[in-house]
């Protein structure tokens, strides 16, 4: 007689039954499904509060260092990355030639000084014969009249009046022109002076060397980019939103900004002012829409975000952030 097969009771190999294993996998995929609900409603609804973008950047005052005068460098006194106080001097240009040229004004003023006391002696001299000659004319016509001497004599002391007078008129006309050489000799001389203060140059602001394309021995012309001194206590940040993202966005709101180089970092800000044109407005050829081959493209407006604290972070100019704006 066969036997009764008994139905098998046994657990699976890994200890569980397939009954339980099937909940455990149904409130994990509950758990993900509630998580992933609950992170999606909370961007949602900051969505509607929040404008973000990542086409923005840390902008800074980059003040560039140009010489005002030719020459050949003689020392650079800074290196790259160093940081600068505003008037440090950052490099020399030969001097000689600028104090050749500031003596040789200097020689050609103290000669326009001495014309001009010369032209002084003169107008004194002139002055004191018209004096003189003015007094003889008046007694001659005295004594005229009381025929003491003759007509000729009376026309010889008009004569003579005159002539002075004339000597005394040159003489100021010989001043006017000294002291008109004089003050272009002070002129010369000033910009002498000032072409030679020109070859110290020094850093226009307090910042740090971020830029460095000189070296001594070199010859640099007027407008030549030496070098570039970034202000990193003063750092923005300008973003560039969709004009579709501005509607609601006004000056003063506040900003939260994720720098790329600082992972996990958060930095406080506030918008500072929104450009009053796009930025395809600056560019060498803007659009011109009233071409018949139109096609509308959403335009992005620069907006100027300031930090609310000074960054605790060496944060620099070009560096890639992701700002959210509270609309909202």
């Amino acid at each position: 007689m066969a036997e009764t097969q008994q139905p098998n009771h046994e657990a699976p190999a890994n200890g569980k039954p397939k009954q339980e294993r099937s909940w455990i996998r149904l409130a994990i995929f509950g758990l993900l499904f509630a998580v992933g609900v609950i992170w999606g409603g909370m961007k949602l609804l900051r969505s509607f509060s929040y404008e973000e973008t990542d086409n923005a950047q840390i902008s800074g005052d980059i003040y560039p260092v140009s010489p005002r005068v030719p020459g050949t460098v003689l020392d650079v006194r800074v290196k790259l990355n160093q940081n600068v106080k505003a008037g440090d001097t950052l490099l020399t240009i030969d001097p000689s030639d600028y104090q050749i040229r500031r003596d040789m004004a200097d020689a050609l003023l103290l000669k326009a000084k001495a014309s001009v006391s010369a032209a002084q002696a003169d107008i004194a001299e002139a002055a004191a014969t018209q004096t003189k000659l003015d007094a003889d004319l008046r007694r001659s016509r005295n004594l005229q009249h009381q025929d003491v001497i003759s007509r000729a004599e009376l026309d010889a002391a008009t004569a003579g009046a005159t002539a002075s007078s004339a000597k005394h008129a040159a003489a100021g006309d010989k001043y006017k022109a000294a002291l008109a050489q004089e003050k272009q000799a002070e002129a010369e001389l000033k910009n002498a002076e000032l072409q030679l203060s020109w070859t110290t140059v020094k850093a226009p602001a307090d910042g740090q060397i971020s830029k460095k394309n000189i070296e001594p021995g070199q010859l640099v012309s007027p407008g030549q980019l030496l070098i570039a001194v970034v202000n990193r206590n003063d750092l923005n940040i300008i973003a560039n939103f969709k004009e579709t993202q501005l509607a609601h966005m006004k000056v003063g709101q506040p900003v939260v900004i994720h720098v790329d180089a600082f992972p996990g970092k958060e930095f406080k800000g506030h918008v500072d002012s929104i450009s009053a044109g796009t930025g395809a407005q600056f560019t060498l050829l803007p659009p011109d829409n009233a071409s018949g081959n139109f096609v509308k493209v959403t335009q992005r407006v620069p907006v100027k975000i300031v930090f609310d604290e000074k960054p605790d972070a060496p944060l620099a100019a070009g560096m890639n952030v992701i700002v959210e704006v509270k609309v909202k």
